[in-house]
């Protein structure tokens, strides 16, 4: 068996977005150093089920509505 081909697997600190903690094991980083996040299970709108409006860079969102937006796909 190959040796040393693995990750370090160790305690780190997560801060969520609100502030609060917690740590876990991860291959991230090294030993007690803190992983700060952007973008938490608390603030994202996949899982607050807030925000369902796509944004339409460049007209694209648009430019595929107006050429595709009155199919349907096995609706009746």
């Amino acid at each position: 068996m190959k040796k040393d081909i693995h990750p370090g697997y160790h305690m780190i600190k997560v801060v969520m977005t609100d502030g609060t903690e917690f740590t876990t094991r991860s291959t991230w980083g090294k030993a007690g150093d803190t992983m700060h996040l952007d973008i938490d299970p608390k603030t994202h709108p996949a899982w607050t089920g807030g925000s369902t409006q796509l944004l339409d860079r460049g007209g694209r969102l648009s430019r595929f509505n107006s050429r595709f937006g009155n199919l349907s796909f096995g609706k009746k």
